[in-house]
């Protein structure tokens, strides 16, 4: 059991050793989960007894491993709290994950037994498949660690993205695993010489097939010239004085200077980062808003300018319009708040956009419809804990000449589909608008920026990324860092991109791998659940 136990560890480590921002070892995602199958194999072959439970138990603690090293930095997100408080809260994510990991392998185990090992095999791709779609999809949904998001770093790999989105890298990763760990399980029988011959070939044509494709995607791939110039501004005030110390006329001014700075006549586009308007703004008397009509004013010296900018917006009903809705009992009122992004352009026209991919506890409160009885205790909480508002679907923003944007709200940007999908509604570039500096200077921003490099690939659109304190830059649409500012540090860039209309396949069809995996799933269990039933 010990040396299984160090198997699954080994795993962990490999995976956490390979998973980005590090450079150079993501090679290691091929072989990563090796050990853990042995580990899983030798427990299946051995005389132990509850040999279920053993395996979820021993493959929990190598996944642990490698979500809590990879993602440490959610800690530092939630000290806001308290230090002591923010403890327990953070193993949330770094339990939650793994759990489902454990399942998916304990799920392999329960169709290992009615079924042989190479069907079980095709089933546990399709279990984990499962796990990532679930893990992006319900209420308590933190896809950061889909394994497809490994190649963040080494994005010249996956420009197939476009077909597949991260879910084909997360077969890929699979399937060369179950290879390798196929063949080391053939290396002492010599009757399975033949077999193991054959998958030594299928490794060498899996592994370089789609990489040879991706390269040649790679060096071949030419933007169509659709030029914009847009500027992306990183005014770098510390997020707790930005919520309570620094008077958010001061904020302006900072965002102003710094875009004047480099502004030029036919700018179309000044993006600020999420949040960059602190001051709550009511959308429905948003035209005589003091900062709506300072932006304007900025905006008067650049004749098709647009302004990108985050807000704390709210908006106000007689009756409880949305099932996020809080009741403010002075005024007799329902209303919502937004984490937003708002479009200001030379005209009375506003446009909002309502961060929708928000976060579990933090930003929404998770299965809302069962938990609605908790909302007076949020409320008595200052409403801190699951109070924002949403939309159903993403938005565009359009500028007055035509333009087509994606905005993304910070965590919003690592959900590959919610993306497409705006995308697919006509936006020609992507906005990504966050406020990293909760994570202080730890891997987190890194991953956050190069995961980006996935939503330009899987779109081919060109990423615009403000960031308060994290790390702002322009992504072409290769997946490349074109330009970049540094951490801590406050910044103003520009760059003229290249403008996009033409669909991916991604774009038009999504994550249909995961839908694909996930039915086979589910298919997979309710095989498990006949046998059970019929033995």
């Amino acid at each position: 059991m010990k040396k299984n136990l160090l198997l699954s560890i080994l795993s962990g480590l490999l995976l956490w050793t390979a998973w980005p921002p590090t450079h150079y070892t993501t090679f290691l995602l091929f072989v990563g989960l090796v050990p853990m199958l042995i580990a899983i194999e030798n427990i299946v072959k051995s005389d132990l007894t509850k040999k279920g439970k053993k395996i979820f138990g021993t493959v929990f603690i190598g996944f642990f491993i490698w979500n809590t090293l990879s993602i440490y930095w959610v800690y530092n997100a939630l000290k806001m709290i308290g230090e002591w408080a923010a403890l327990p809260v953070s193993f949330i994510p770094y339990s939650l994950g793994p759990l489902l990991m454990a399942t998916a392998c304990w799920l392999y185990y329960r169709l290992r037994l009615v079924t042989n090992r190479g069907w079980a095999l095709s089933g546990l791709v399709c279990f984990w498949i499962g796990y990532e779609y679930l893990h992006q999809s319900w209420d308590l949904a933190f896809p950061w660690m889909t394994l497809g998001n490994g190649f963040a770093t080494t994005h010249q790999w996956v420009q197939w993205y476009e077909y597949t989105g991260v879910y084909g890298g997360t077969v890929w990763i699979w399937v060369l695993n179950i290879l390798v760990f196929l063949i080391y399980t053939g290396l002492k029988d010599v009757e399975l010489r033949p077999l193991r011959l054959k998958l030594i070939a299928a490794f060498v044509v899996v592994l370089l097939a789609p990489f040879s494709y991706s390269l040649y995607s790679y060096y071949t791939y030419r933007e169509q010239n659709d030029p914009a110039n847009i500027v992306v501004v990183q005014p770098n005030i510390d997020p707790y004085a930005k919520e309570t110390s620094m008077p958010a006329s001061l904020q302006f001014n900072i965002l102003t200077h710094l875009s004047d700075s480099i502004g030029q006549r036919n700018t179309e586009f000044f993006i600020w980062p999420e949040t960059a308007i602190p001051d709550q703004i009511n959308e429905d008397n948003i035209r005589t808003n003091t900062y709506f009509l300072q932006a304007q004013s900025f905006l008067s010296k650049y004749k098709n300018g647009n302004l990108i900018t985050g807000a704390e917006t709210d908006k106000f009903y007689n009756t409880e319009a949305t099932t996020t809705a809080n009741f403010d009992p002075q005024d007799r009122m329902y209303y919502d708040n937004f984490n937003a992004a708002l479009n200001i352009e030379n005209s009375a026209e506003v446009q909002f956009y309502h961060k929708s991919k928000l976060v579990p506890g933090a930003e929404s409160l998770p299965f809302a419809s069962a938990l609605s009885f908790m909302k007076p205790v949020f409320a008595h909480l200052g409403g801190a804990t699951g109070s924002y508002g949403g939309q159903k679907d993403p938005g565009v923003f359009y500028s007055q000449s035509g333009i087509g944007v994606t905005p993304a709200i910070c965590y919003e940007s690592i959900w590959g589909e919610w993306i497409a999908r705006s995308v697919k509604q006509g936006s020609q570039f992507i906005a990504i608008i966050t406020n990293d500096g909760w994570w202080e200077d730890t891997p987190g921003k890194d991953q956050h920026l190069d995961y980006a490099k996935l939503r330009a690939i899987e779109t081919r659109r060109w990423v615009c990324r403000s960031a308060n304190t994290g790390i702002s830059a322009f992504i072409n649409q290769r997946g490349d860092v074109v330009q970049q500012t540094k951490w801590w540090v406050r910044a103003a860039i520009k760059q003229d991109i290249n403008l996009n209309s033409d669909l991916t396949f991604y774009v038009q069809y999504g994550d249909y791998i995961a839908r694909a995996g996930s039915l086979l799933a589910l298919l997979g269990i309710v095989f498990i659940v006949f046998k059970l039933f019929k033995r």
